[in-house]
């Protein structure tokens, strides 16, 4: 009777140790996909809790009124591209600011004088200390400050709509009495010119 003997599998220190190693790896891996996907998922949670009150502070931001210095565009600049794609004009009333978006409308004031004058963003700067807004020559020429250069002003946000409103006049409109021929003798106007030809030719007949 023939006897099977079972194959023993020997396995090797080294192998042992790259299978531990393997495992230690996996791991590894692992930990840092769910590490990775937690901190991602915190981020978002945290970028949602707070984008709120950003908007809000933005918006105030871009609200308030601001003062500071304000320069004006040289003459020689006229026909070169501002950062809006628009070509500057000397002779348009435009200006360049750092926040607001481009096509924002602004009230400019000199306190100097309480000249006031209406101005569209569409460049960025000026990107000096103590300067809030930069203006075109006409822009500058409205506010008297062509002969300062520099000039301290009031900046504001400008909104052109107004909302309409019902008005109070009472507008009397005249009474018209219309009516009909019917139930009257009186006869319409181009029967009567009819009867007065009629009788016209009739006459004249009669002296023939």
């Amino acid at each position: 009777m023939l006897r099977r003997y079972k194959k023993k599998t020997v396995v090797s220190p080294d192998s042992q140790e790259d299978n531990r190693f393997s495992a230690a790896e996996d791991r590894r891996h692992d930990f840092a996909s769910n590490d990775f996907a937690a901190k991602l998922l915190s981020s978002i949670f945290l970028f949602l809790l707070i984008s709120p009150f950003i908007y809000k502070a933005n918006l105030s931001a871009l609200a308030q009124v601001q003062s500071g210095k304000a320069s004006y565009y040289a003459k020689k600049l006229s026909g070169r591209q501002t950062a809006s794609g628009e070509r500057l004009h000397h002779d348009s009333l435009t200006c360049a600011h750092r926040t607001y978006p481009f096509g924002t409308m602004l009230k400019v004031t000199n306190p100097a004088n309480g000249k006031e004058v209406i101005v569209r963003v569409t460049d960025r700067g000026p990107y000096v200390k103590g300067r809030i807004i930069d203006l075109s020559v006409r822009a500058a020429r409205e506010l008297g400050i062509i002969s300062q250069g520099i000039a301290p002003v009031i900046v504001e946000r400008y909104y052109p709509s107004i909302v309409p409103f019902k008005p109070e006049v009472v507008i009397d409109l005249p009474e018209f009495d219309i009516g009909t021929n019917e139930g009257s003798d009186t006869k319409p106007i181009w029967m009567e010119l009819r009867d007065q030809y009629k009788k016209k030719v009739q006459e004249e007949e009669k002296k023939e």
